[in-house]
């Protein structure tokens, strides 16, 4: 280039071929599920609106738009493709159950797929309570069944004797085989890979795919993040009462977070302590869990029953510990963030997080998300020397797509096509946050390049030849 201008012309023009170019296959993802043919059921809405009735609770707006998305995805011939997003505590999984039932009136078998067992138990005992006025059969398919248990179920699943499966990795193995599968629910669809995800859709012809997901995405983003989905955000809370003071505190002020914890103690409420390291690290001064487990047994030990997890642990101990934690044999867990996702413990009245600074803010959101199930003062306290301007985003708002949205413009949205969870999604020039007019714009060229007749004609052939090799599109 000649001149600054020049420069700034070139670049922005690089910028725009590798965001037109992601966006192409982005839009080419979404242009096959699209032509995919599904089953399309003839179900009159009235009959779902019959058990939206009979529900023990009134639901929001946000989660009657979101089932009148699946609704209409479900009555139509085109095969749905929906992440239903929305904050911790939403109504996202009674939303799933409706998508269910209605996969059950058009006689289809329906699957759910949770990441823990013990959060898969915790559907199946909800699901099994909000149908229990239907002759639904429900089961539950984990991998501690014992061999004679597994037969069974497997037996009655390829007989159509149930109607609705509730499991975890276990739904995918190659002897799990279905009758019709109509419809397969993800829940937490990050914490699967693509491929996990991609084995189960397989087991029916065509099945409808759900996935629920409580980190929300702003909408702008989204056609980044999802680009292959149709997307429904539950954006309302249920009317209920999450009073939770969040403060930050530096490793200075651990008296006063310890004498928040005792005073919760004494009141038979539960305290959930996070840390980023399962241990220690000689080149690193952050906490980890086996460490902060001798200290707190040091404060607590002659007061509290104190207990430790984290992802070394095998599933059946994990378990266990959350088994107890659950049932109050445990007062304080020690944990690392695998207690981010699910389990429902309206005892558990605090959480302590070390390190804050290391966690991005919707981690840390989602993890506040495991107190607050109750109508009395609940306490999130981050412990951090370091980014508390970045931290106090949390202490003013409880909302998370706000959260996220602070979030992306921090962190960036990770590898879409690969495995990190945070960071750039990869470009050499581009930055999907700070183009995103330049995104835009090559997004609805790349959708109009994709939907014009003159791929089919000789004028873009060869070019788009090259393109999908290139791309490694089929």
């Amino acid at each position: 280039p000649t001149s600054i201008e020049r420069l700034k012309s070139t670049v922005n023009y690089l910028k725009y071929e590798e965001l037109f170019l992601f966006m192409l296959k982005m839009n080419y993802l979404k242009n096959n599920k699209n032509k995919e043919i599904g089953i399309r059921r003839d179900i009159e809405y009235s009959e779902v609106e019959k058990f939206i009735l009979k529900l023990p609770f009134t639901l929001t707006d946000g989660q009657l738009d979101a089932i009148k998305d699946i609704y209409t995805d479900m009555t139509t011939s085109k095969k749905m493709n929906r992440l239903v997003q929305g904050d911790v505590g939403s109504g996202k999984t009674i939303v799933a159950f409706i998508a269910l039932y209605i996969n059950y009136l058009s006689n289809y078998q329906g699957v759910f797929m949770a990441p823990t067992e013990i959060l898969a138990k915790q559907h199946y005992m909800n699901i099994k309570n909000y149908f229990k006025d239907y002759d639904i059969k429900i089961e539950l398919l984990t991998g501690k069944l014992k061999a004679k248990e597994r037969k069974t179920i497997l037996e009655k699943l390829k007989n159509k004797e149930i109607d609705i499966l509730i499991g975890t990795h276990a739904l995918f193995s190659d002897d799990v085989m279905y009758d019709n599968l109509g419809l397969v629910v993800t829940d937490e669809q990050h914490r699967f890979g693509v491929n996990q995800r991609g084995m189960l859709n397989k087991k029916g012809e065509n099945p409808d795919i759900l996935y629920l997901s409580a980190t929300p995405i702003p909408r702008t983003y989204a056609i980044v993040l999802y680009g292959d989905m149709d997307i429904s955000s539950i954006k309302m809370m249920p009317n209920m009462n999450r009073e939770i003071d969040t403060m930050i505190k530096s490793s200075k002020q651990i008296k006063d977070v310890l004498d928040i914890i005792y005073q919760e103690l004494k009141q038979d409420h539960q305290i959930y302590i996070v840390a980023p390291l399962i241990e220690e690290n000689e080149d690193n001064d952050t906490n980890d869990v086996n460490t902060l487990k001798e200290k707190f047994l040091k404060a607590f030990g002659k007061i509290a029953n104190i207990g430790l997890l984290h992802g070394r642990m095998s599933s059946e101990e994990k378990e266990t510990v959350m088994t107890d934690f659950k049932e109050n044999r445990i007062n304080i867990l020690i944990s690392t963030t695998v207690i981010e996702v699910g389990v429902d413990v309206k005892n558990a009245t605090t959480m302590v997080i070390f390190d804050a600074y290391r966690f991005g803010l919707s981690q840390l959101h989602q993890l506040r998300g495991r107190i607050g199930r109750n109508d009395i003062k609940n306490f999130c306290i981050l412990i951090s020397d370091k980014e508390t301007e970045r931290l106090n985003i949390l202490t003013q708002t409880f909302n998370g797509f706000k959260i996220s949205e602070e979030d992306f413009k921090l962190r960036g949205g990770g590898d879409i096509f690969g495995v990190r969870q945070s960071g750039q999604i990869g470009f050499n020039l581009a930055d999907e946050k700070k183009d995103f007019n330049i995104l835009l714009c090559a997004n609805e060229d790349s959708a109009n390049f994709l939907n014009s007749e003159d791929i089919k004609s000789n004028k873009y052939v060869h070019i788009w030849e090259i393109l999908k090799k290139s791309l490694k599109l089929n």
